[in-house]
């Protein structure tokens, strides 16, 4: 998931280096996404974790 989000984020960097506003803000975007599920999993996980001892 982690790999996925510094993809498009790197996407994003390269549209935005070549002018291509509308495609880099949608892969910044979904690099928010994905980053965030990669949080929010592996906090579950930790969780989890713990919880088992």
């Amino acid at each position: 998931m982690l790999h996925y989000a510094v993809v498009f984020f790197v996407i994003a960097l390269i549209a935005a280096l070549f002018g291509f506003g509308g495609i880099a803000a949608g892969a910044a975007g979904i690099a928010k996404i994905l980053f965030v599920v990669f949080l929010v999993m592996a906090l579950v996980s930790f969780l989890i974790n713990v919880m088992r001892g």
